[in-house]
């Protein structure tokens, strides 16, 4: 296997090689270190990279792989996305505001070493964690390995671009309002948002953003995210998500909607209404019964569920040392969330029950819902660009509208690859499952994956 292929061959087959011997953690380890160095200065996916450290632990890897060690990372490198802690390296989240270290491991981060895994650095986002692209005054534009000229999105933005570009094969990932759905989307890959609580988000807690943020990743396949997610989840009652990625998907019924959630108006590309259709005749000759319909959506309810995304980043604006220093768009969001009434907060959070059954009533006969997961290809880099913070937030809107409501409700949902643009552009359409049931959601991605493989394309500039 040459160092492109071994680079591309993801997660599980990494993990297997070295396992087997036939790889060792350092050879995996230099590779991810020599791509970070010729590649990444094109995109701007790492903020920082701990090269002495994850070199060190390779050769610990090595020798606990020689003692029979069996943990199912072992010796394999992955990035953290930059709103998680790494001991002792500053949670930046974009910004220049903060600047205390770490004193202890995420919660996440301390299961991907139990595992095993080696970080080999922490991925970029937006300032705050707070918009789908990924661009910042203090550590500059990250963009899209399949087109420079756009955004791998975010708030996960570097996680997707290195893990697209094949600087790492797995990354982690957050999700308030489609964080890991719509970078996925962007880069090609796979990205499950896992049902809320699923992934610890320790130590921020059950209460980030108000409840609306989940733990993830995003990989080249269904069977890396399998695998990491084991190492990472709660157990849940249905069993472990490789078994879930490995069994039939049976014969499924499937609503399909396009329909834009109000209280958002937006046009959908005619290209991610071509992907979404494609997709559904492909789940029709498999075997599935495809049905046309919508959610209900509540568009007052969902207007004030907004609210938690403003209070949240309220909360993280006032957590840095240094607040002056964040961009001003921030501040001006910040501004927004202390505006917003602690009634409308505390309605929004009691009637979370209400909304997610009445969403829930669609499962009463369907398994799945299929979606856009964008309503148009990835953003241009600079679309936002010394825009304020309503502007920017009406414009983000209309790019992400179908992602959302599914945080306030919390159950599982994922973007799963749909093909390419005749320019080689990503396309994406979203699955959405009722609540607890993420297994429904790999299984159908891994049967659409070996009917449409999307894992052996590359980007151009990964090569």
């Amino acid at each position: 296997m040459d160092a492109a292929d071994l680079a591309f061959a993801g997660l599980a087959r990494q993990a297997e090689l070295v396992a087997s011997g036939e790889v060792s953690p350092s050879e995996l380890v230099e590779l991810s270190l020599e791509r970070i160095a010729r590649v990444d200065p094109r995109l701007n996916a790492f903020r920082v990279v701990f090269a002495d450290r994850a070199r060190t632990e390779a050769q610990q890897a090595e020798a606990r792989r020689g003692a029979g060690d069996r943990r199912p990372l072992l010796g394999v490198p992955v990035a953290v996305k930059d709103d998680m802690d790494v001991a002792g390296e500053v949670t930046a989240q974009g910004t220049g505001a903060n600047q205390r270290p770490a004193q202890a491991d995420s919660e996440i981060v301390r299961r991907l070493r139990e595992a095993g895994a080696i970080i080999i650095g922490k991925t970029n986002v937006p300032e705050l964690t707070m918009w789908p692209f990924t661009e910042t005054a203090t550590w500059g534009v990250t963009r899209n390995p399949w087109d420079l000229d756009r955004t791998p999105g975010g708030s996960s933005g570097g996680s997707g671009s290195a893990v697209a570009a094949g600087l790492v094969a797995a990354a982690t990932a957050s999700d308030g309002l489609g964080s890991i759905r719509i970078p996925a989307a962007c880069s090609g890959l796979f990205g499950l948002k896992p049902q809320y609580r699923r992934v610890p988000t320790a130590p921020k807690g059950d209460d980030a953003w108000h409840g609306i943020v989940h733990y993830g990743t995003v990989t080249r396949s269904v069977r890396d995210s399998a695998l990491f997610l084991d190492a990472v989840a709660d157990r849940p009652s249905w069993g472990t998500f490789a078994e879930a990625a490995g069994r039939p998907a049976g014969q499924l019924r499937i609503a399909v909607s396009t329909r834009v959630p109000p209280p958002v108006m937006a046009p959908l590309d005619p290209r991610v209404v071509a992907a979404v259709d494609e997709t559904a005749q492909l789940l029709r000759g498999l075997g599935h019964t495809v049905v046309q319909r919508d959610p209900d959506y509540d568009a007052a309810a969902m207007a004030r569920g907004l609210a938690r995304y403003f209070r949240g980043i309220l909360d993280d604006a006032a957590a840095t040392e240094h607040p002056e220093r964040l961009e001003r768009r921030s501040k001006a969001m910040a501004r927004i969330g202390r505006l917003i009434p602690g009634p409308v907060l505390a309605r929004s959070l009691a009637e979370t029950s209400a909304l997610t059954e009445r969403l829930g009533r669609l499962w009463d006969d369907v398994d799945v819902l299929l979606t856009p997961t964008l309503t148009s290809l990835p953003l241009a880099v600079g679309a936002f660009e010394g825009r304020g913070a309503l502007w920017t937030f009406n414009g983000v809107s209309r790019f992400v509208p179908h992602l959302g409501i599914w945080n306030m409700t919390g159950q599982p949902a994922a973007s799963v690859p749909a093909g390419f643009t005749p320019e080689g552009v990503p396309l994406a359409v979203h699955l959405v499952a009722r609540s607890g049931d993420e297994a429904t959601l790999m299984s159908l991605s891994a049967q659409i994956e070996a009917e449409r493989p999307w894992a052996d394309r590359r980007p151009p500039i990964a090569s």
